[in-house]
């Protein structure tokens, strides 16, 4: 594991950046499908960390390694390490969304169900 901090944003930088011409920003949700189907945020791509495996050799290719690149989760745990992954195969601009899906319903979208 790098020794290396992950940059993090806010929910309320995510939420000032998604009410944003958001066209460029690589948004990246690593929960369980049945996770999102509960709640999501609108625009990330379903990634789930329990399914590296199968789409780890497409992530270099589906995604720009130098664009701004946004990782979410329940509470940042997994992001985190999805994070250090991302840089460790040379993407230059990842960001952990601190306190994930949860806080972004807590903080900003009541109408994201907590779970």
């Amino acid at each position: 594991m790098s020794t290396q901090s992950i940059p993090e944003i806010t929910v309320e930088e995510l939420a000032i950046l998604l009410a944003n011409d958001n066209s460029q920003l690589q948004l990246i949700d690593v929960r369980e499908p049945q996770e999102v189907e509960i709640a999501s945020v609108e625009g990330f791509e379903v990634f789930p960390l329990s399914q590296f495996q199968q789409w780890a050799s497409s992530i270099p290719s589906h995604f720009n390694p130098h664009g701004e690149t946004l990782v979410i989760c329940h509470h940042g745990m997994r992001s985190a390490q999805m994070c250090y992954w991302l840089q460790s195969i040379g993407f230059t601009n990842v960001k952990n969304i601190r306190g994930g899906i949860h806080a972004y319903s807590v903080e900003i979208d009541p109408s994201i169900p907590i779970y």
